[in-house]
């Protein structure tokens, strides 16, 4: 007879650990939890993981809340740069606004850190839980219905045949297992690609991150931790046409830096050098089910969006706690993790907050790229509107900041 657990949780990305982190936390000790990951978890920092890789997240300031509760905060702290301000513009045009978390009583508006370094507090964070064990590198490849759950087949070195009362898929973008499991999703492509890599400039960021919207797509500058002393380093998101973001991924350093120069300014004086540069695609991505008897989808798995405004990750997290509140409460009621009303709770209580994410992520980037005049009159005066209405200013920030979908959550 095959082993049972209560919870497997496959894939051991950034939203698959904050989630072995948040269930460990608030179940109670007799539900076990499994988390299996494809590749070797980066013990410090230095092994490669693809979740893990040389791109950086905006951490909203409701997510340093839920990694507080977590307690890797602190580890956490000496890998990010606060985001004190963020300069939203758009090239050519008269529209602009400042947003300041000082405005809101804030000590940040978000955070910044790299993937590698998120990636390896959080593993380290894993490897001293002990309610959470690991089964790595192995992956989940099939699921089928059982008696009491699902029976999962494995793959890697002494893996096992296994029973599951919960699956939480949490393999990503494109997810293998959603497919095997027969869940479909939705594909939006924006005709657009991501270019992404770290810029250093002459002039300090001062904690400020700039939003600044061309005809071609959105381009951010997101500040960095220094990677070496008093250099200034910003990490770039600059979202092309697929053609443009080709001929600049590969084109000789000067010839980008003067490039982007030209279209950002020189807010952070002259950029100097810039690292490694990545392209990807970039589409929204939907699952067309979230929860099944047994199955919740999460993270990209479940969404995968444009990363305009940086809200992909946090969402995810904000779904990661919600369904740790809903198993929870489940459990004390004597109800299996894997009960279908208990999991439809979950759907149904994180729906408002992912259709009005999801939206604002698809709605945003089409609204600056558009070159009808009138609509670009409609956008510089919403831009210039956030610093002349200070309400519609604070509504702003708080959904940007992810505050408006935790109204009414605890964080003790």
């Amino acid at each position: 007879m095959s082993e049972r657990r209560d919870i497997v949780i496959a894939g051991g990305g950034m939203v698959g650990i904050s989630l072995a982190l948040e269930l460990s936390r608030v179940l109670p000790p007799e539900i076990s939890i499994l988390l299996v990951e494809g590749f070797a978890l980066p013990a410090g920092g230095g092994d490669y993981h693809p979740s893990f890789d040389a791109r950086s997240t905006a951490l909203s300031y409701s997510s340093r809340l839920v990694y507080e509760q977590m307690q890797v905060w602190d580890e956490l702290q000496q890998w990010l740069c606060p985001i004190e301000q963020i300069h939203v513009s758009s090239r050519g045009r008269f529209g602009s606004t400042l947003l300041r978390a000082a405005d809101h009583g804030w000590p940040a508006l978000g955070y910044v850190v790299e993937n590698a370094w998120l990636g390896s507090v959080l593993a380290s964070a894993l490897a001293r839980n002990p309610r959470v064990e690991v089964c790595s590198p192995a992956r989940v490849v099939a699921a089928r219905a059982a008696a009491a759950g699902l029976s999962l087949e494995l793959e890697g070195e002494g893996a096992q045949p296994l029973q599951a009362g919960l699956l939480l898929v949490a393999d990503g973008a494109r997810s293998s297992l959603c497919r095997q499991l027969g869940v479909a999703h939705s594909d939006k492509p924006y005709a657009q690609h991501a270019l992404v890599a770290n810029i250093v400039s002459a002039r300090p960021h001062a904690g400020c991150a700039f939003e600044r919207f061309t005809d071609e797509g959105p381009l951010a500058l997101l500040p960095l931790v220094p990677a070496a002393a008093a250099q200034q380093r910003s990490a770039l998101v600059w979202t092309l046409p697929p053609e443009r973001a080709a001929s600049l991924v590969d084109c000789p350093q000067q010839m980008f830096l003067a490039e982007l120069q030209r279209r950002f300014g020189y807010r952070l004086g002259r950029l100097r050098q810039v690292g490694e540069r990545s392209v990807y695609p970039l589409s929204l991505v939907q699952a067309a089910e979230q929860v099944r008897q047994g199955v919740v989808v999460m993270g990209n798995a479940a969404h995968a969006l444009h990363p305009v405004a940086g809200q992909g990750f946090n969402l995810a997290l904000r779904d990661v706690v919600e369904l740790a509140r809903v198993l929870a409460a489940g459990v004390a009621a004597g109800r299996a993790p894997g009960d279908l009303g208990v999991l439809q709770q979950y759907r149904e209580r994180q729906r408002a907050d992912q259709q009005r994410t999801i939206g604002f992520s698809d709605r945003v980037p089409a609204l600056f790229m558009h070159n009808d005049p009138v609509l670009g009159l409609g956008r510089d005066l919403a831009l210039a509107g956030l610093d002349i209405a200070p309400p519609l200013k604070q509504a702003f920030v708080r959904h940007a900041a992810g505050m408006a979908a935790l109204r009414g959550h605890g964080h003790g």
